[in-house]
């Protein structure tokens, strides 16, 4: 008898859900605070077919899990983003496209590449966006979830759209960039507060590479020109075309906030990778920047000759780059593996006390034990556990109403017990980490690990388009 190994990514929580369903209130277990109230919405993979070949938790459709928040009381939708891809298949009844396991589909009618609109979500201008970094954003109506449609404002994207786009809380514009694996490498964009595209502009990069992420301080912008990279020589060789070239440094290119390829200036350091940063911001002559550092990943197991021990663990790290004297320094905040770093967005790109991560669990799935709260003027952390046999995502920090103080909020994510198999969103007081959750709301079905998601406050909610 053959025994077929299950992939772990279509297994357990990681398996996706079928239903879409919307929910009216919920049961609480415990308060929820009177001066929370808002939505929170979160993006993630969930295959609507069967996959074919071998499934990556990045191939699967977007949907869209939310639960808002009022007066005390909490309800729950789920929905799928329907983009077209989405659309295709559903009327084929089965999987059209491969993944990112598979070799690329040069012959398939639809085109090779299918935007599954499944990464992270951004509010802007009065729009909800989901994201996938190899396309357009999906505008998003809320609170009821429904797909609107591809968003190209006005057809002015010229580039695909980074799944973290950042917003200026002072300003209000948001900065995005589009990486490719043909020239050119890398665009970057600014959208004005009112949600038109006013500058984009080619950054030269040496090579196409995986740049998930970036950050931006108030007058500069930062980019990872890091060594996942890919070649179609490689490729022509039969060699990975995508893979970490352990042997090639990492770059942070510091560009003025509506500079060009012109005035960026670019520091050299060990190689290494970033999914995801915390922060950055100016200190006199210095830009800071807080991310979580991996010394090499394999996370798309590009090439099964890497040895090294610590690939694809992520550490809290901070670089600091001297704009007068050239020189950066790089050192470790935290040997503790985190990952889906957060702070409080109203102050993105300033200086910041605190941050927010997931704690990463033993053994070799992306599983989240517990919370961590880094306190950076001191270099100490404080820590929420789950409990046994519960993992949870990326906490999302929502602003009290009223908050005069930073960390004045709560932390809010998704928690599945593998013993009851049931799912909640929990709600922390992000001043008070290490206590039990101030709320537990139980969701009616299970929401299957997923990837970023975004509070939207009440008042947002109230202005959407």
């Amino acid at each position: 008898m053959t025994i077929t190994a299950i992939n772990p990514y279509l297994d357990s929580n990681f398996a996706p859900i079928q239903e879409e369903i919307t929910t009216d209130t919920l049961k609480v277990i415990g308060e929820l605070p009177p001066n929370l109230s808002g939505m929170f919405v979160r993006n993630g993979p969930n295959p609507q077919w069967s996959p074919i070949g071998q499934y990556h938790w990045f191939d699967g459709d977007g949907m869209l899990h939310g639960v808002r928040i009022s007066n005390g009381q909490a309800t729950y939708s789920n929905r799928y983003v329907r983009t077209r891809g989405w659309k295709i298949e559903q009327a084929a009844g089965k999987a059209v496209w491969s993944g990112l396991f598979e070799p690329p589909q040069k012959d398939n009618p639809h085109g090779g590449y299918k935007n599954t609109a499944n990464t992270a979500l951004v509010w802007h201008a009065g729009q909800m966006l989901a994201l996938n970094e190899g396309g357009a954003p999906h505008a998003i109506k809320l609170p009821d979830l429904q797909t609107i449609g591809e968003y190209t404002y006005n057809n002015q994207l010229v580039s695909a759209f980074t799944a973290h786009p950042k917003v200026d809380p002072k300003t209000g514009e948001m900065r995005f960039f589009g990486y490719s694996f043909s020239p050119p490498y890398l665009q970057y964009s600014i959208v004005s507060a009112a949600g038109e595209i006013v500058q984009t502009v080619p950054i030269d990069l040496p090579m196409g590479v995986m740049m998930h992420d970036f950050a931006i301080t108030e007058n500069y912008t930062i980019f990872m020109d890091l060594p996942l990279t890919f070649s179609p020589e490689r490729a022509q060789r039969g060699e990975p075309p995508m893979m970490f070239e352990c042997d090639r440094p990492s770059r942070f290119g510091i560009i003025p906030r509506h500079g060009d390829n012109s005035n960026i200036r670019w520091f050299e350091t060990s190689p290494c990778y970033v999914f995801h940063t915390l922060n950055a911001y100016e200190e006199q002559d210095e830009i800071v920047l807080i991310a979580c550092r991996m010394s090499s990943t394999t996370v798309l197991k590009a090439d099964d000759s890497q040895t090294d021990p610590d690939a694809d663990i992520p550490r809290l790290h901070r670089w600091r780059f001297n704009l007068s004297t050239g020189k950066m320094r790089e050192e470790m905040l935290d040997d503790v593996p985190a990952e889906f770093p957060r702070i409080n967005e109203n102050l993105l790109g300033q200086p910041t006390r605190y941050g927010y991560a997931g704690r990463m669990g033993k053994g070799s799935l992306p599983l989240f034990d517990g919370l961590i709260k880094y306190d950076l003027s001191n270099n100490k952390s404080q820590i929420h556990e789950f409990g046994q046999g519960r993992y949870g995502g990326e906490a999302v920090f929502a602003p009290s109403i009223g908050g005069t103080t930073e960390d004045d909020g709560w932390l809010v994510t998704f928690v599945y017990d593998e013993s009851g198999e049931t799912s909640e969103l929990v709600v922390v007081n992000a001043q008070d980490i290490t206590a039990e959750p101030v709320a537990r709301v139980l969701i009616p079905q299970r929401v299957p690990y997923g990837f970023h998601g975004t509070w939207v406050s009440e008042e947002q909610l109230g202005s959407s388009v």
